[in-house]
């Protein structure tokens, strides 16, 4: 089995700046900082890290506790970062230290931007489908390659990120289909692989079942869905994505495209993999 691990929001590198400034904080402070935002130490016999110091070692009794790839935990764990930064500067220290223009660099390197007044901010908030864990597929790593290519192109190349979530669509039906055992035509375009998928999950609107699922309003998202995904297809054919080479570059096309087009392949990818996931699910009725 192939699991595909989340990728980490911030880097080690990045927390072990942080960990550096517990040194010149007593261990009372330490522990407040992280628990004055929801987080606990995890047992010293579960703790990974060896250092004789017990300042940083208390700082990562908390460190290790914190999920880096779920985007809720670390936007708390940047919220502990800035009480660092805070607790640690001399507030009459004229311009910036350079241990913090390091921990800016560093921040700037994952992602981040940190202000003059020690606020963290996200350069490219994270997209909803980055944070779900794929290891229960027996291969994720094609939604996870396509997820990447999102989140790096998404504000800075709106054509890249229209192109990849053409592409973060194709890889969920495939994986789908593999995962329901399903022969994949390797040649098959997109709308073909879209209805293949939905008519194997039941969310067609002709074979929904009895219950929500089958109701008219569900009927009617379900529908829609399938438009949906043949409309990011359309769009990156027109042109206005990647991956097919074009005479004249796309005029007009702009982040608030991209981000239209991401959340729509988003919307649809996760449809298709709850339904995947779900125990209860009606295409499941009838399976060993």
């Amino acid at each position: 089995m192939t699991v595909t691990a989340r990728r980490e929001l911030v880097s080690p590198a990045t927390r072990n700046a942080f960990r550096s400034l517990a040194t010149d904080l007593t261990i009372r402070i330490v522990e407040g900082l992280w628990e004055d935002h929801g987080f606990a130490p995890v047992p010293p016999d579960e703790l990974k890290y060896d250092d004789p110091g017990q300042r940083r070692t208390t700082f990562m009794r908390y460190a290790e506790g914190v999920d880096w790839g779920d985007p809720e935990h670390v936007r708390r764990a940047l919220l502990v970062f800035e009480d660092f930064i805070r607790e640690y500067r001399d507030p009459e220290q004229q311009g910036t230290p350079k241990w913090l223009e390091d921990i800016g660099v560093r921040l700037e390197r994952d992602g981040f931007l940190l202000d003059k007044s020690g606020r963290i901010s996200w350069q490219h908030p994270p997209i909803p489908l980055m944070d779900r864990d794929l290891s229960a597929l027996s291969d994720g790593s094609g939604i996870a390659v396509e997820l990447e290519r999102i989140r790096r192109d998404l504000t800075t190349d709106p054509h890249g990120a229209i192109g990849a979530a053409k592409q973060l669509i194709e890889a969920t039906a495939k994986t789908a289909l593999r995962e329901l055992s399903i022969e994949v035509d390797k040649h098959a375009a997109l709308p073909a692989l879209v209805s293949t998928v939905q008519k194997a999950l039941k969310l067609d609107a002709g074979s929904a079942p009895d219950g929500p699922d089958g109701s008219k309003a569900v009927k009617k998202i379900l529908s829609g869905s399938v438009n949906i995904a043949v409309g990011v297809a359309e769009l990156r054919n027109q042109g206005f994505g990647s991956g097919h080479g074009q005479a004249s570059a796309p005029s007009g096309l702009g982040v608030r495209h991209a981000r239209l087009t991401v959340n729509a392949a988003v919307t649809w990818c996760e449809l298709i993999l709850d339904t995947l996931a779900d125990p209860a699910a009606p295409w499941r009725k009838g399976k060993v």
